[in-house]
């Protein structure tokens, strides 16, 4: 079934502006196309368009033409949209209908009319396809972002569309997890002839499989149409903030033209002859650097904790490790695997079943959760359960307002906190104009407002582009370095984890597994695979070339990253 739009703009209802400019794009029938683009592009307005929620749900004013398989859209009722194009939402909470897991993935069936006993089958059988047969009988709400993608995968799975459109698939899961998700896709799309549309900002986790075509978004306007390896070779991705493939970022360090380069979108189809000599002189020319230096003031102290939900189950269990001051460290696990538990313990929400957690000499038992609040700042992993204002500067005050601070004080610590985090231009905006990564941006706003002793970052890179949560981890860097701001991350984001976190902290099924420097941790991959991760291009690229010292290899690469970055500020 294909897809076309003709001299196509779209407007908001609550916006002066188009969001979409004057977009002329063909999709043919049993393709696969990734759209990708800087948060605020368009990409996700362009698959509201394609998926009916504009103009059905989502009102504004649209322009030109849209097609699928030839027919003019314009007049299409909801459940024609419905019938053709199949979607997996960004924000997953918003698409669940059933009561749990089971009745979510049968609902496209029961409005089908299919008899109880062929359905039980198809749903069993989806549900092992995206592993959530143990998990039939939970309610979706009670998951892990992970498994909530995968429920919603489910859902259009059973359904028998021409288009599946993908809204962001792997913004909440786990890299190994994420890998299994594009291996479905991709095999969908080879064993049904369905069109396939990826919107994602993670461009080489689904470069992992092949795809036709790369739309690059920018400012509403579709800014290249082509190939993976046009894309990768041209400037296009550093102009519009996209994140290169990491070892494309290692192959140009050590000075190797990818013009010269066959296909360079898929490391394992680059001939080793062709790169291995230049690799190997970067790597002995650059002995890795001195070792980084060690903080000893303990900040916060976690000592045997343990946690379940149910009484039965741990989703913690005997959990010990120490964050020192001004340390910047990441938490590592997969989906479900209690790295989220930690932060509501911390937080004050829920009460460990046993153990302490100690900030700064103080048992945190002691402390409500408001006071709590005052010393530990947490950004939650979705930004719409942090949000309770209209406006934006309104939600980024909203810590302040008790605070004693006088109006030109609170005033001054807004402003700053919205133009560290790229949002000054908006201040004067509703919330609800902004795109899923703005918003996130708006909940670390009015968090850093409040300068907090320890940072809790959960999740920061779900939803936004590389360019934003880049700058803003910048900043955060900065923070850490010159206020001494001691940060946790908790991620599976690997590309975050090695760019800017020092010691990594592993859990896998409740138990903390390792406790050591994410160089090392990333170059182990039985550890990486226990809790879900993978290794990086890094890993791949140098055991491709026999490299040895691999863990002094991805070491190199970071810390010549570091450099370029001082040089460049």
């Amino acid at each position: 079934m294909s897809v076309t739009f003709s001299n196509f703009s779209f407007r908001y209802a609550s916006q002066d502006k188009p969001t979409l400019k004057n977009i002329n794009l063909r999709i043919e029938q049993g393709e696969k196309i990734l759209i990708i683009g800087p948060s605020g592009s368009g990409k996700s307005t362009l698959g509201q368009c394609l998926n009916g929620l504009i103009p059905h749900t989502i009102k504004g004013e649209s322009q030109g033409q849209l097609h699928i398989n030839d027919h003019n859209v314009s007049e299409w009722p909801i459940e024609q949209y419905t019938e053709n194009v199949g979607t997996v939402l960004q924000d997953t909470d918003s698409q669940f209908v059933g009561l749990t897991v089971g009745e979510d993935i049968a609902f496209a069936l029961e409005n089908q009319m299919v008899s109880r006993a062929k359905m039980y089958p198809i749903v069993r059988d989806t549900a092992k396809m995206v592993d959530l047969e143990q998990l039939l009988k939970k309610s979706p709400y009670d998951l892990s972002g992970g498994q909530k993608q995968r429920v919603s995968l489910g859902g259009i799975l059973v359904d028998d569309v021409d288009i599946l459109l993908f809204d962001e698939p792997l913004a909440s899961l786990d890299p190994k997890t994420g890998k299994a998700t594009i291996d479905i896709i991709d095999d969908l799309h080879k064993n049904s002839g369905k069109t396939v549309v990826i919107i994602e900002h993670r461009l080489e986790d689904v470069l992992y499989r092949s795809v036709d075509r790369i739309i690059l978004m920018d400012q509403g306007e579709i800014v290249a149409d082509m190939t993976p390896d046009a894309l990768i070779r041209s400037p296009l991705l550093a102009e519009h903030g996209i994140r290169e493939p990491l070892y494309i970022s290692l192959l140009k360090r050590c000075g190797i033209d990818l013009n010269s380069l066959a296909n360079c979108s898929h490391l394992a189809s680059i001939p080793n002859n062709q790169i291995k000599s230049a690799v190997d002189s970067w790597f002995l020319d650059n002995e890795p650097s001195t070792p980084l230096e060690v903080r000893e003031e303990t900040l916060l102290s976690i000592e045997n904790l343990s946690y379940s939900y149910d009484g039965k189950i741990n989703a913690l269990e005997d959990i010990s490790f120490t964050v020192n001051k001004g340390e910047f460290v990441s938490i590592l696990g997969k989906n479900g695997s209690g790295k989220s538990t930690i932060t509501k313990l911390v937080m004050g929400v829920l009460h460990p079943d046993q153990g302490s957690i100690v900030l700064n000499g103080q048992d945190l038992a002691e402390l409500s959760i408001y006071e709590r609040s005052q010393k530990v700042g947490v950004v939650l992993q979705n930004p719409n359960h942090m949000i309770s204002h209209h406006m934006i500067y309104d939600e980024v005050a909203f810590g302040l307002v008790n605070s004693g601070l006088s109006e030109k004080e609170t005033e001054d610590k807004v402003l700053r906190a919205l133009d560290l985090c790229g949002l000054s231009r908006f201040r004067h905006w509703p919330i609800d104009a902004l795109s899923y990564g703005q918003k996130k941006r708006v909940t670390i706003a009015s968090i850093l407002v409040l300068e907090p002793e320890l940072l809790i970052l959960d999740e920061p890179t779900a939803g936004q582009d590389y360019q934003n949560y880049t700058s803003m981890l910048s900043f955060i860097n900065q923070l850490n370095r010159e206020l001494g701001l001691t940060v946790l991350i908790i991620s599976h984001d690997m590309h975050l984890v090695l760019e800017h976190t020092t010691r990594a902290i592993v859990i896998a099924d409740s138990k903390c597994i390792a406790d050591q420097k994410v160089t090392h941790i990333f170059s182990k991959p039985e550890l990486l695979n226990k809790a879900n991760l993978t290794v990086t291009s890094l890993y791949e690229l140098a055991e491709k070339l026999g490299i040895t010292n691999i863990t002094g290899f991805i070491q190199q690469f970071i810390t010549a990253e570091h450099e370029s970055k001082k040089n460049v500020h």
